[in-house]
C-alpha cells in the first residue's frame, strides 16, 4: 500500500471493503466512492474533491482535512470535532449531513451550499463569516457559537438564540428572521 498519492482520480472505489486508504492523498480527486464505515483514522487530505461520495458513519479520529471541497456527499453522523483541527477546512455543496458535529470546531469562512443539516451540533464553534446558503438547519444546535457575519439570508428552518451566541453583524433575511425569535416565544403575523 502507497503510503502518499498524489494528482490521482478515483472512481467507484470502495474504501469501506476493497481498499485500505494510503496514509496522505494531495489534490485527488474522489468520484462516486464508498467510504462508508470506513476506518480513516490519521489519513490526511489535502486539497481533494469529493464528488457523490458516501462517508457515512466513517470514522475520522485524528484525520486531515485541508482545503476539501465536498460536492453531493452523503455524509450522516460525521463527528467533525474528531479531525485534526490543524488547517481544518472545507467546502460543501449539495450534500447530506444530518446528525453531524462540529462540536468547538474552528471552521471560519466556511461554505455550505445546498446543504441538508438536520440535527447538526455547531456547539461552542467558531463559524464566523462562514455563509449557509440554501441550507435546511432543521433541528440544528446552535450553543455558544460564534455566528459574526455568517450570511444565513436563504437558510431554512434554524432556531438560534441571539442570548447564547454571537450574531454580531450576521445577515438574515425578513422571511427567516423568525429563527432568532423562537427562544423568546413571540408570535408574528403578517398583516395585509
Amino acid at each position: 500500500m502507497q503510503e502518499y498519492i498524489q494528482d490521482e482520480s478515483y472512481q467507484a472505489v470502495n474504501f469501506s471493503r476493497e481498499e485500505k486508504p494510503a496514509k496522505e492523498y494531495d489534490n485527488c480527486q474522489f468520484n462516486k466512492c464508498d467510504f462508508s464505515e470506513a476506518d480513516l483514522t490519521d489519513v490526511i487530505f489535502t486539497e481533494c474533491q469529493f464528488e457523490g461520495c458516501n462517508f457515512s458513519s466513517a470514522k475520522i479520529q485524528n484525520a486531515s482535512f485541508q482545503e476539501a471541497v465536498f460536492k453531493c456527499c452523503k455524509m450522516l453522523g460525521l463527528q467533525f470535532d474528531e479531525c485534526n483541527q490543524f488547517n481544518l477546512s472545507f467546502a460543501f455543496e449539495l450534500c447530506v449531513l444530518d446528525h453531524s458535529g462540529f462540536y468547538q470546531c474552528k471552521l471560519q469562512q466556511t461554505a455550505f451550499k445546498d446543504c441538508q443539516m438536520k440535527q447538526v451540533d455547531f456547539s461552542q464553534a467558531d463559524f464566523s463569516q462562514s455563509s449557509f446558503d440554501d441550507c435546511d438547519l432543521v433541528l440544528a444546535t446552535f450553543d455558544r457559537t460564534n455566528l459574526s457575519q455568517v450570511d444565513f439570508q436563504s437558510a431554512v428552518n434554524f432556531s438560534i438564540d441571539p442570548t447564547k451566541n454571537n450574531i454580531k453583524k450576521a445577515k438574515f433575511s425578513k422571511q427567516n428572521i423568525h429563527g432568532l425569535l423562537d427562544c423568546f416565544e413571540i408570535e408574528l403575523i403578517n398583516r395585509l
